[in-house]
C-alpha cells in the first residue's frame, strides 16, 4: 500500500459492502450501537470507517473485517417511513487498521492510518469507453449519486466508480480498493468488462 499519513481514532461500521473514496453509500440504521455512533458523528462533525466483513454478520456480535477500509462522512440523513434512520455517506480516504477494540455494545473502535490519496491522472483515451459505461450506470441509478461531483476525466475516479458498480464479488471490490495504481485498476476492470460482454454474447 501507499505510505501512510496521519492516524485517527474512529468507530467502524462492518458491512457486506465496499465503499471507495468519492463514492456514496445509502444505509439503514436500526441497531442502538450504530444509532449512537451516527448521532455522535453528526454532533461532532466526524466520520466513521466502512470495512468489508470477512466473517460474520452486519448485526449482532462484531464481525471480522478486512484491514483496509474507507473513512466515510454523513452527507444526508432522514427518518424513514418504517421508523428507521436512513443516512447517505460519502467515501473520503482509504485507511489501514492498526489496532481495534470491541466494546460491550459490540461497537468496534479502531486506530487507523490514513493512506495517501491516489494521484490525479488524466483518463487515457483507451479507457474513455469505461467512463461512458460509468456515466450510463450513474444515470440509471440516480440517488445517491445524483449530487456527487463527477470526474469522468480522472483515471482514479472512473476506476473507483466502476469497481463499486460492476456486479463483481465483494472480495474483488476489496482487491480494487486496496490496489494503488489507478491505471492498473482500469486495465483489470476493462478485462472483466470484456469477459462479461463476451459471456452475454455466448
Amino acid at each position: 500500500m501507499t505510505k501512510t499519513r496521519e492516524t485517527l481514532e474512529i468507530p467502524l461500521f462492518p458491512l457486506h459492502a465496499v465503499l471507495f473514496p468519492g463514492g456514496a453509500l445509502p444505509l439503514r440504521i436500526f441497531e442502538p450501537r450504530y444509532l449512537d455512533m451516527v448521532g455522535n458523528c453528526l454532533k461532532t462533525d466526524s466520520g466513521f470507517g466502512v470495512c468489508l466483513i470477512s466473517e460474520g454478520k452486519e448485526t449482532g456480535e462484531a464481525a471480522e473485517i478486512f484491514q483496509y477500509g474507507t473513512l466515510a462522512i454523513i452527507s444526508y440523513w432522514q427518518q424513514l417511513p418504517d421508523g428507521l434512520l436512513g443516512v447517505t455517506v460519502q467515501g473520503q480516504q482509504r485507511f489501514q487498521i492498526l489496532d481495534r477494540e470491541v466494546g460491550k455494545n459490540q461497537l468496534s473502535m479502531a486506530r487507523v492510518a490514513l493512506l495517501e490519496n491516489e494521484p490525479v491522472i488524466k483518463l487515457p483515451a483507451r479507457f474513455e469507453v469505461l467512463a461512458d459505461v460509468v456515466r450510463e450506470m450513474l444515470e440509471e441509478i440516480g440517488h445517491p449519486y445524483t449530487t456527487l461531483p463527477k470526474h469522468y476525466e480522472q483515471a482514479s475516479w472512473v476506476g473507483s466508480r466502476l469497481a463499486e458498480l460492476l456486479p463483481i464479488s465483494l472480495v474483488q471490490k476489496q482487491y480494487f480498493l486496496q490496489l494503488d495504481d489507478p491505471l492498473e485498476r482500469l486495465e483489470r476492470l476493462s478485462a472483466i468488462l470484456d469477459e462479461m460482454e463476451q459471456t452475454e454474447k455466448d
